[in-house]
């Protein structure tokens, strides 16, 4: 057997994973396979990671967004993914709900990593953002949010803060979850078409 066991899940893991994901048991046995296939390493790394989230978007450039939900989830910043952050990020950004997903959110926009987010932060997410959007549903955007700066200058109302203020996990996690708008805008939701 030896040789088996070693690429199974852990009970541990897998028990773990079904806590903090809505996945069943079959669905992460499945994902922990292909994972082992295409990563023998047990690691992925940020080139490995946009191609597989490319899949996700095959309209979009989803090269800039993949490196930051990239970032977001290597939590120990050893510049890999083991398969538990992998799975957690694929959970959070596709299922999630609202909470955990919005504490998830949070670290996407915090680009430096020092717990508050800055405007320019949410510009950046934003233009990220903007390029997953495919060009024909760019050109149906409301006037107020058909560039990266308005979206981000709309975005930015919603925590009622100045300019050159900055806000803080729960005033993001409050300021999205009072409106829907702004849950629309941290995102990009492809229509399934």
């Amino acid at each position: 057997m030896g040789n088996a066991k070693s690429s199974a899940i852990s009970k541990e893991i897998l028990e773990d994973l079904k806590l903090s994901t809505r996945f069943t048991e079959t669905e992460i046995t499945q994902w922990y396979e292909s994972f082992q296939k295409s990563c023998p390493s047990g690691r992925i790394t940020p080139k490995e990671f946009e191609v597989i989230y490319s899949r996700f978007f095959p309209e979009s450039n989803a090269q800039t967004y993949a490196q930051h939900v990239f970032r977001s989830f290597d939590t120990n910043d050893d510049g890999t993914l083991d398969f538990k952050e992998y799975i957690i990020a694929l959970h959070l950004t596709s299922t999630g709900k609202t909470a955990r997903k919005l504490e998830w959110a949070f670290s996407l926009f915090d680009v430096d990593k020092n717990g508050y987010i800055t405007k320019s932060e949410v510009t950046e997410i934003c233009s990220a953002i903007f390029k997953l959007i495919p060009k024909d549903e760019q050109a149906e955007l409301p006037n107020d949010e058909n560039t990266p700066e308005k979206r981000a200058n709309k975005l930015w109302t919603f925590f009622e803060k100045e300019d050159n203020e900055r806000v803080a996990e729960g005033e993001f996690i409050k300021g999205v979850m009072d409106n829907e708008d702004a849950l629309r805008l941290i995102q990009y939701e492809p229509a399934n078409k």
